[in-house]
């Protein structure tokens, strides 16, 4: 009967596995163990007829492997992972047999979530010798500021309207811990109450059913779940999403509330969305490099805890050289300088607010390159200044010189005993007052004439923005009072010129603005909130605060994404670019 048995189980172990592709986190599947960067053993080890099976995972990569230990030659370790709680998995990975005149081996790893496909894994160790046998699966609860399972804490914000059935109410709760918990009310005994939990914003949710189910009591009329968490930290998973859902006794259809995330402050809220968006291996949302480079601006400037990480591996990773298509239509040279000028600076900015928040001087090393090169592209020998926005020197626009004003103003505040970047910034403040790029209206058009004339393009809001924040970064710099002066010129122009019932609009917004556009305002925003902290002024307080107020009520929806249409309305698109643009609004109003 005992061989039976273990020729049912090896059976078993040979036919669940399934064809899997490899995982890729912070690293891909099959790393090897000598470059974990920790160890620890959060299951006790599973014993096969006297050999020692275990599992050893690393928080700190995200990963897990197995090894067998007092064996003999053909005895057997590998990983299951399951996307489903357990229900299913992918098995054999890593399998390895213990060789002649060994005692023992090991797998590679294997990561534990896979925060890029949006799923949230499980992984056990097992192992064949003369019987088949596996540990627990790890970490099988979700933990954020709590752990599944644990009761409400203090506060009760229910984001989505109720679910009925049956003349019960299905209701969806937060607490301000951002852990989720469902109650059913006006019902009466045997009536049930659960949540759904998914990873990739309501799509599915194989490791998410039935999370917590409860029944009302005897004599009772309502009742609710214990909390869950909507976040996994550990697995590098953001955006989860949760439901309510219901059943009254004595039928078996249920309902259940739409899908919300936890808003418990409303920058960590749309920080969360945002992350969802990126690709954690990478280490960029794909597939804008300029625009990535204001995400990670955003991020950094959001006082959001736990996201220095983030920022940390976005530098390694992406500070290398890329092929033309990696990460931009040019090649990228190294230290995030490319052929596009504007597009170099955006990251020089990137690593300011970088060094701003974490004081890690390879920050701020790096910002200066950056701007050293982008200082190559000033050239007062055409139009009096101003820098070029590509290599071929083709045009002379708003943004690179608004880039290069702010940049070498904020290099000076932040270098110690420096002269160049203050002489620098002056030179491009002044230059810019006169350049003509200012309009009689006080926008900023796009650029200038081959002939050095304002060329009436297009008023972009960044541009208006850039201009705002570079000035006032000046003032700062130098006390001038005149740079700040132009500031408050250029800002009291916007909130007239550059609005519609009081909202901050693009030119674009009630056509279709394109990936670049999208991200415009939010630009604005940083730098006007920048002139709003500086000063002090309400009027600037207030307007900073009129925005984030319109986009969150009116161009926010219950997973907490924000459009391009900050007073709702359509078209309206939704995509990271324009979440990332919210987030830097709602930033400004907090300032």
């Amino acid at each position: 009967m005992r061989t039976v048995l273990v020729l049912l189980l090896v059976f078993a172990s040979l036919t669940v596995p399934r064809t899997t592709s490899a995982v890729c986190a912070l690293s891909c599947d099959t790393l090897d163990p000598s470059r974990a960067a920790q160890e620890s053993f959060p299951l006790p080890d599973k014993e096969i007829n006297g050999r020692v099976l275990r599992l050893h995972v690393s928080d700190q990569d995200g990963m897990a492997w197995a090894s067998i230990d007092n064996g003999r030659t053909g005895d057997a370790v590998w990983l299951d992972r399951s996307w489903d709680g357990g229900g299913t998995w992918d098995g054999l990975l890593g399998k390895a047999s213990i060789p002649g005149a060994w005692a023992g081996t090991r797998t590679l790893m294997y990561n534990l979530t896979d925060p890029v496909g949006h799923r949230r894994g499980l992984l056990r160790a097992c192992g064949d010798a003369q019987a088949v046998a596996c540990t627990a699966w790890v970490y099988p609860i979700v933990c954020d500021a709590a752990c599944d399972g644990d009761a409400p804490g203090a506060g009760d914000s229910q984001p989505v309207p109720s679910a009925t059935i049956f003349g019960r109410a299905v209701r969806l709760h937060f607490d301000d811990r951002g852990m989720a918990w469902g109650s059913i009310d006006s019902g009466g005994a045997g009536d049930e109450v659960w949540l759904d939990r998914s990873w990739d914003a309501g799509a599915t949710w194989p490791d998410g059913s039935s999370l917590g189910r409860t029944s009302v009591p005897a004599g009772a009329n309502a009742t609710h779940t214990a909390t869950f968490a909507a976040r996994d930290p550990r697995g590098r998973m953001n955006g989860g999403a949760v439901r309510a859902c219901g059943r009254e006794a004595a039928h078996q259809e249920g309902a259940c509330t739409a899908w919300a995330r936890p808003q418990h402050s409303r920058i960590a809220a749309a920080t969360d969305a945002l992350l969802w968006s990126q690709d954690v291996y990478r280490a960029w949302w794909p597939s804008s490099w300029w625009n990535s480079a204001v995400a990670v601006t955003a991020l950094a400037d959001s006082g959001v805890s736990g996201l220095d990480p983030v920022l940390a591996r976005v530098f390694e990773v992406n500070r290398v050289a890329f092929p033309a298509g990696e990460r931009s239509s040019d090649p990228i040279d190294g230290d995030f300088i490319g052929r596009a000028i504007d597009d170099t600076a955006w990251w020089g900015l990137a690593w300011i607010a970088a060094y701003d928040r974490t004081h890690d001087a390879r920050y701020l090393a790096e910002a200066t390159k950056i701007a050293d090169y982008v200082h190559g592209f000033w050239d007062p020998s055409t139009c009096g200044g101003g820098a070029w926005w590509d290599r071929e020197r083709t045009y002379k626009n708003a943004v690179t010189s608004g880039l290069y004003l702010r940049l070498s103003a904020a290099l000076h505040r932040r270098t110690a005993g420096d002269t160049a970047w203050l002489a620098r910034a002056r030179e491009a403040g002044d230059w810019y007052v006169r350049s003509g790029l200012i309009n009689s209206a006080g926008l900023v058009n796009d650029g200038l004439t081959s002939g050095c004339a304002n060329n009436g393009q297009t008023v972009w809001t960044y541009n208006q923005g850039l201009a705002i924040g570079g000035f006032t970064e000046l003032w700062r710099a130098t006390g001038d009072q005149s740079y700040l002066d132009t500031a408050r010129r250029l800002a009291d122009a916007a909130t007239t010129g550059l609005t519609s019932g009081g909202i901050l609009i693009e030119s674009c917004d009630s056509g279709s603005c394109d990936d670049n556009q999208k991200q415009f305002k939010g630009i604005f925003m940083r730098y006007f909130g920048d002139l709003a902290a500086a000063t002090g002024e309400q009027k600037y307080r207030d307007f900073a605060r009129t925005q984030a107020d319109s986009l969150w009520q009116r161009d926010r929806d219950p997973l907490n994404r924000i459009g391009e249409r900050w007073a709702g309305g359509s078209p309206n698109a939704v995509d990271w670019r324009t979440q990332a643009s919210g987030l830097e609004a709602l930033i400004a109003a907090a300032q």
